[in-house]
């Protein structure tokens, strides 16, 4: 499932505009060529999810103000990071559950990024897991909570809407946690405050 493509809809349809001062809507303000966009904001989404990682560990507080019924957010089975500081480009695979592992801090040290990132996202008893990529947003893998199947026609309706609403609720703390990382990104506290933390982490690990 496409999150960028989701965030589009949602904010393209609601005239999101870059000045509100301005009234034409985002489609109609920018003509970058979709490839070279693609390119050159590819860095955004890899940066997201080393950010993401470190709230995991360090700051997941941060969700409770999303969801009163919060549990928590781990790393599930894979980590995928990429290095491009190097010529020949380093692209590393970490596998197995709870693959937050020491070998994925030291690829961080040597200046990678996280390009694609298998997430455990728990509330109250219920458990979503879905891996997440950085360069496109994209999310697969979903594993849903288990509702059980319907009993009888009449309990069809009901299963599709229990459906429904869980895979919106995982939507909406995707489109939660990335606002609030843009704006992050774009302040001042993301170079004054918030790289200083991650460089922390990272070394203290």
């Amino acid at each position: 499932m496409n999150f960028r493509k989701y965030l589009q809809l949602r904010y393209l349809n609601s005239n999101f505009v870059l000045n509100p001062n301005e009234p034409e809507p985002i489609i109609d303000t920018i003509m970058l060529d979709v490839a070279v966009a693609y390119n050159r904001y590819q860095f955004l989404g890899e940066e997201f999810l080393t950010w993401l990682w470190y709230v995991i560990e360090k700051d997941q507080n941060l969700i409770k103000t999303f969801d009163n019924d919060f549990v928590a957010l781990e790393i599930g089975n894979r980590i995928v990071f990429e290095n491009r500081r190097k010529e020949s480009g380093e692209r590393i695979t970490i596998k197995g559950d709870g693959a937050s592992l020491e070998e994925g801090i030291l690829t961080l040290k040597k200046g990678a990024l996280v390009t694609e990132l298998n997430i455990v996202y728990k509330s109250a008893e219920l458990t979503w897991q879905f891996t997440l990529k950085g360069e496109s947003l994209n999310f697969s893998s979903l594993n849903l909570p288990n509702t059980g199947l319907p009993e009888s026609d009449e309990d069809l309706e009901g299963f599709i809407l229990e459906k429904i609403f869980l895979y919106d609720k995982i939507l909406k703390f995707l489109e939660y946690i990335f606002k609030h990382f843009v704006k992050l990104r774009l302040s001042n506290k993301w170079k004054n405050t918030m790289v200083p933390k991650i460089r922390t982490w990272i070394e203290s690990a």
